[in-house]
């Protein structure tokens, strides 16, 4: 009788990560025990409202939170091989050449005194060995492959001269270089128009498509994160507090915090009605001040006493669709 092969392990595999930063006051926790996975191919979307914890989440993940912030606990597991064990200089050979970043401000990451073309080349040249002709003709390919019209002449740019679309092609452009397994986007369409977003989102679809990449997409879009996630975590005061497919977590949200997203979101009927778009009330809370329990319990409109005594720890509810409130099916 043939064994039926068991699934896939997990190509990216995050344990009950705790990220802090350090203040006059103690510790201030900005991701809190997250846990979740992320398979071969797999696009996982990271979605909540800003300062929830989805950026400090992916910089954890490459050693790469600011000071005065650390890792304080967890494991990222890539490939069975714990990230957080390793160097400094062990971590910087793996950087672009098996995960590769796109951060949510190209201005800022691209350095204003070098030419965009040295910028690719030196990504080439120090993560492949390239000699400078070689890194300079691959860099002239890697913009064209990434819609940028007049390539070569482009390379002697700076980041000045570039459109904010063209500078986020450009980060592209270094992030995939080396044909990593895996991209982490920090919100890669910030301050983009509509039309320059779509665009954008589908260059990154179709070069995971063409390079076989898993990627972490973060938005605070829910509707971008439908149209281009596999599955999806929502995150809340540095806690996951939902985490599905995409189409799973959308059709029925098990926490309320993702139910009130998503009736947030605009529709016809309210475009071209009277109604008005039902808002959360309250603001995310302090860091330094969360209430017991359930952070998002001041907000709620299902808040109970019981509430106070959730540990956030996550609950399968229904095949991959997890939650962190233990009374989902009384809010429902």
């Amino acid at each position: 009788m043939t064994a039926v092969p068991g699934p896939a392990p997990p190509l990216l595999e995050v344990r009950d990560l705790h990220t802090a930063f350090v203040t006059p006051h103690g510790p201030i926790l900005a991701a809190s025990g997250v846990d979740f996975s992320l398979g071969e191919g797999e696009t996982k979307g990271l979605v909540g409202e800003s300062g929830s914890g989805k950026s400090i989440t992916l910089l954890s993940l490459l050693g790469l939170v600011p000071e005065p912030g650390c890792v304080i606990d967890g494991q990222v597991l890539w490939n069975g091989r714990d990230l957080l064990a390793l160097s400094k200089d062990e971590l910087r050979q793996l950087r672009g050449r098996e995960i590769a970043m796109i951060f949510q401000d190209p201005m800022s990451s691209l350095n204003p005194v070098y030419t965009i073309g040295e910028q690719i080349a030196e990504t080439l040249r120090v993560k492949l060995g390239m000699g400078g002709r070689n890194a300079k003709t691959r860099a002239a390919e890697l913009l064209d492959h990434v819609g940028i019209p007049a390539a070569k002449s482009r390379l002697a740019s700076y980041p000045h001269e570039l459109s904010g679309g063209m500078r986020q092609r450009v980060m592209i452009a270094i992030a995939v270089a080396c044909r990593p397994r895996l991209l982490l986007a920090d919100e890669p369409t910030t301050a983009l128009d509509v039309t320059i977003q779509d665009q954008i989102l589908a260059l990154l679809a179709e070069l995971r498509e063409e390079l076989g990449m898993s990627m972490i997409l973060v938005s605070h879009d829910l509707g971008v994160v439908a149209q281009n996630c596999d599955s999806v975590a929502v995150m809340y005061a540095g806690h996951i507090v939902e985490e599905g497919p995409v189409a799973d977590l959308f059709r029925m949200p098990r926490h309320p915090y993702t139910a009130a997203l998503l009736a947030a979101l605009p529709s016809i009927r309210l475009t071209h009605g009277r109604g008005r778009l039902p808002q959360i009330s309250g603001q995310m809370p302090d860091l330094a001040r969360l209430p017991e329990g359930c952070p998002f319990q001041p907000r709620c409109p299902s808040a109970r006493d019981g509430c106070r005594g959730v540990t956030m720890e996550l609950i399968r509810v229904a095949g991959d669709h997890l939650t962190a409130c233990p009374f989902s099916e009384d809010a429902r």
